[in-house]
Formats: C-alpha cells, structure tokens, sequence
C-alpha cells in the first residue's frame, strides 16, 4: 500500500508540473501565408531578360533564369528589378542542372547596398513553357526571401520571341496538393504552380526612358493606318486563342479531363454577357453606313494618292530633262508647227509646177 501511495503521489506531481509548464509556454499563433494576387513587371526587367538571353543563349535552344528583385504589398508583387545567374541544364537528363549559388548571394549583397527596399521577390526564366526543374530552382530562390516575409517568391515566364501577339509575361506560384488518388495514411503533398495574373507597369521615370528608346526603332516607312491595323489584327488574333482556349477548357470538364472551377465558369458568364447584341436592325443599318462611308473615304483617298503620285513623277521627269540640258518639246508648240507645215507644202508644189523646163543647149 505505501508502494502504491507513492507511486500516485509522484504520478500526481508530475501531472501538475506538466500543466504549469503549459500555463508557462506562451502559445504561438501559426504563420498564415499570404497568397499572391498579381505580378506586375517593370520594363526594365524585360529589357534585362532579353538582353541576358541575346548575350548567352540566343540562336539555340537554351534558357536562362535569373532573380527578381522588388516589393511586395499585400499580396501585390511589383518586379522592378533583376539580375542574371550563371544556369546550364542537361538537355539529354533534366535532372541535372547547375546554379551558381555564390553568384547569387555576392549579386545580392551588392545590390542590397544601391537599393536596401529591394529584396528577392523570385525568379524568371525565358522558358516559353514550365521544365521540371523549375520546382527545384524556386527552392534554392526560397532561401535567399527575407525570414519574416508572408509572400512566397513568383515565378515568372519572359518569352523573348518577337512574334508573340500578347504580353510577353506569365506569372506562377507554388501550391501546396494533395495527391488524393494515393490511400489516406499514405497522402503525399505535393507541389505545382498555379497561374497568377501578370500585368505591365512603370513609373513615370521608365515610362520616359521607354519612349526614347522607341524613337530609335521607330520605322519611318511604316505608316499610323497600317500600324493601327497591325495592332488590330494582333488583338484579333489573341482574342482567338482565347476563345479557342476557353472551348478547350469546357470541351475537357464535359468530357470529365479537368474538375470543373465554378471560378472560371462564373468569368466566362460575365464575358458572355456583356458582349452586345449584333442582331437589332438598327445596329445593323448602322454598322453598314459607317462601312460603306469608310470604305467610300478609302477609295477616294487611293485615287487622290495615285493622281499625285503620277503627277510627281511628270514633275520629277520634267526637271530631270531640264537639269541634263535636255529642251522638252511642248506638245501644243509641236502641233502647231505640223499645221504650218502641211499649209506650206501645197503653195510649194504649185509654185514648182508653174515652172518651165528649160532646154539645155
């Protein structure tokens, strides 16, 4: 019995020390994780990206990654810098890539030193599309993000190539998913990336350093109708691969591909909604005068054009002769002088007829 006693009375200061030792620990609130709402990419990222591919990879199949540098305000991510990394990757084993990790930290100490605001926000890369080695490169990015920042770092795809009709961005962040197709004790998180809307700003500094730089590539032989209209088709033609993705999307979730987001769904509706309807006689009416006012003012316009085309080209033929010493005869002058020719020739004969042959001796 006094063994017994004894071992409830220690059981019982061991409880009670236990809970003191609770009371005492001050309980720690979980971080929560803010998520991203849009990237917004600064021109002179964009002019850092291409000329970091111009410089290494340009005529091949390569890619090239580098750090983004900004600020981040409540959840808005604002990319108004960067800086290009050392980076190969094994085209043949996907597995297998390099990043200079010194390079990294020194670039970003010295720039902490121009800018102390600046801090990594996260990485690009001139893709066109996501590689698998991508994952791993934001978790040696991850590192080097302040300890006490909400905000993961973005990934953000740059595509260089001039032929591309939309924005030449396309922001990403990682997710956290639960493979549910695996058993419930044996549930495996696994990471992906998630489209997150990208925009193009600056300020009003960058805004004046882009205009002068599209003076210097401005082209002179192209005109303000025919740029307008380039741009129009452009448009037109990223409206298409929207649509046409926007039927790929619901053509998979009818055939049961893709889980249907009432998100996406709910956007669709709104586009569909507030385009305006075609089908009134009056709209109609409309549309055909203005066109046909329009194409009225185009024809008339080209045949102006030709007309002083064509008289610029006698002006120019004109002077040319008149330069070379060369008299031009005037057509109304030659006439006459034909006239007075023809009216001298009868008198002429006449005058030869009257006269007598004369016999030599």
């Amino acid at each position: 019995q006094q063994v017994n006693q004894k071992s409830i009375n220690q059981a019982t200061m061991a409880a009670a020390a236990t809970a003191a030792t609770e009371e005492e620990t001050p309980v720690v609130a979980p971080v929560t994780r803010v998520d991203v709402k849009d990237v917004t990419v600064h021109p002179l990222v964009l002019l850092s990206a291409a000329d970091h591919y111009h410089r290494v990879a340009r005529g091949t199949r390569k890619r090239v990654v580098g750090v983004l540098l900004g600020t981040v305000t409540k959840g808005s991510v604002d990319a108004t810098n960067s800086f290009a990394v050392p980076f190969e990757e094994d085209a043949r084993n996907p597995a297998v890539f390099y990043l200079d990790h010194n390079y990294l930290e020194n670039m970003l100490a010295m720039f902490r030193k121009v800018n102390a605001k600046e801090r990594v926000v996260g990485f690009y890369s001139t893709g066109p599309q996501i590689r698998p080695n991508d994952l791993r490169i934001y978790e040696i990015v991850k590192r080097f993000v302040p300890a006490g920042s909400l905000t993961p770092p973005v990934f953000c795809i740059i595509d260089i190539r001039p032929d591309r009709p939309s924005i030449p961005t396309t922001a990403y962040q990682v997710v956290e998913e639960v493979d549910a197709s695996s058993k419930q004790r044996q549930q495996q998180v696994r990471k992906s990336f998630a489209h997150v809307p990208s925009l193009i700003g600056a300020m009003e500094a960058e805004e004046v350093g882009v205009e002068h730089l599209l003076r210097d590539i401005n082209d002179p032989t192209v005109s303000t109708v025919a740029s307008l209209i380039k741009a129009k088709m452009a448009g037109l033609e990223t409206l298409t691969e929207k649509l046409v993705e926007m039927k790929d999307y619901l053509q998979a979730c009818v055939d049961g591909e893709k889980n249907v987001n009432q998100d996406i769904v709910a956007n669709m509706q709104t586009i569909l909604n507030l385009l305006p309807n075609l089908n009134t006689d009056d709209l109609v009416r409309s549309m055909l005068i203005k066109t046909n006012d329009m194409h009225m003012a185009i024809y008339l316009s080209s045949l102006i054009r030709s007309v002083i085309a064509l008289h610029d080209l006698v002006n120019n033929k004109i002077q040319y002769n008149d330069d070379d010493g060369v008299v031009t005869p005037d057509p109304a002058t030659e006439k006459e002088k034909k006239e007075e020719e023809k009216k001298e020739d009868p008198g002429d004969s006449s005058k030869a007829g009257d006269k007598k042959p004369t016999a030599k001796k």
